[in-house]
């Protein structure tokens, strides 16, 4: 995807201050508001902004264990599981992986029966042939884009 310096500093500060609005983007970049607007709107076009959203710890929400599980899928299954996945909250997002395992799970889980009752849940579902399961102890880098996005060079 072409980003020019423009496209990759309005990301960078809709990464950094996510709340500050268009007004301030306009400001801190130097440019209009409406071309904030436009340069947004088609950064969401081109699926370079997948979403909004508040970042929620599950901990927060009394959810206390963290697991990623790996799913054997019988053949053919994959595109079944992985619908039935959507449908179960404590599965936090999904993977299709190469290696050991089709897909690798995020789950969120009360505590360890709980979790055991999730994974449970996860060998029941018609096409899984079996799981393994690693429990998170602590969370040591979370989810970032930004250091990323820092090492992208503008293309015009």
């Amino acid at each position: 995807m072409d980003l020019d310096d423009l496209d990759l500093a309005l990301l960078r500060l809709l990464l950094e201050e996510p709340r500050a609005g268009y007004r301030e983007y306009a400001r801190v970049l130097g440019v209009a508001r409406g071309t904030v607007q436009a340069r947004i709107a088609r950064l969401e076009r081109r699926g370079a902004i997948t979403g909004y959203a508040a970042h929620v710890s599950p901990a927060a929400l009394g959810y206390t264990v963290q697991a990623f599980v790996h799913l054997h899928l019988a053949q053919g299954r994959l595109d079944d599981v992985t619908e039935r996945l959507g449908r179960l909250p404590e599965v936090l997002e999904a993977h299709s992986t190469t290696g050991e395992g089709d897909l690798l799970c995020r789950i969120a889980a009360l505590d360890n029966g709980h979790l055991e009752q999730i994974v449970q849940a996860l060998l029941a579902l018609p096409g899984v042939v079996r799981t393994r399961t690693e429990v998170a102890l602590r969370g040591r880098v979370p989810y970032r884009v930004l250091p990323l996005l820092q090492q992208v060079k503008p293309t015009s």
